[in-house]
């Protein structure tokens, strides 16, 4: 068991935390039930297939859970994914001109409209609206001492990674500095903030690919 496994973040027990996270997820819900089915159809449009896509992250402490997310690649994109070239450095995999990815999902990711189905993940506890980027079981498993430290919070839909660069940060070891300081810098206050951060980024369509 890792040392860091052991420490609890102040975030993780927040009442208030956790009161925004439930109040901002039904909200969130809401739109989602606006927008599931003009998605779909474009979808189905576009590239016929599943309209969700889910797999299995690493959450607070490393606990494993299904993350849900639109699909916003092709059918099969997994096994295609030797086909195409890492731009990242370190533990996450980046290509900002990914052939995998249909056009409208292009469209969805642009937008941030395909992680709305992870709402229900913030509303059921595994994640929160803020914090940190939520790794893969095969990152987790690369780890070295010094990166579990990113997981003493619950991982968020957005977080310092998404507000200040999005997809242009390609460092692993640049995220898990921001992961930390986010740790570092936590309050209820700090979590607002960095959520309208995040809404004028993707209003102004920053970073994302």
């Amino acid at each position: 068991m890792h040392i860091f496994e052991q420490r609890v973040h102040p975030s993780a027990q927040s009442k208030a935390k956790r009161l925004i996270d439930i109040l901002g997820a039904i909200v969130g819900l809401m739109v989602l039930a606006i927008i599931a089915i003009p998605i779909a159809i474009a979808m189905q449009l576009d590239n016929p297939g599943p309209i969700f896509y889910s797999q299995i992250r690493c959450g607070l402490h490393g606990r494993q859970f299904r993350i849900w997310k639109f699909r916003s690649m092709v059918v099969g994109a997994e096994h295609l994914k030797h086909l195409v070239d890492n731009q990242a450095k370190g533990h996450i995999f980046k290509n900002e001109n990914d052939p995998r990815i249909t056009r409208v999902g292009k469209f969805l990711r642009r937008t941030s409209l395909d992680e709305f189905p992870q709402f229900w993940n913030v509303l059921i506890g595994d994640m929160s609206l803020v914090g940190t980027r939520p790794p893969t079981v095969d990152e987790v498993r690369q780890y070295e001492t010094h990166h579990w430290e990113r997981l003493n919070v619950k991982p968020g839909m957005t977080g310092q990674w998404q507000a200040h660069g999005r997809s242009t940060v390609k460092d692993f070891e640049d995220i898990v500095r921001m992961d930390v300081d986010y740790q570092i810098k936590w309050s209820v206050i700090y979590d607002i903030s960095l959520i309208l951060k995040t809404v004028q980024v993707v209003f102004n369509k920053s970073g994302a690919c």
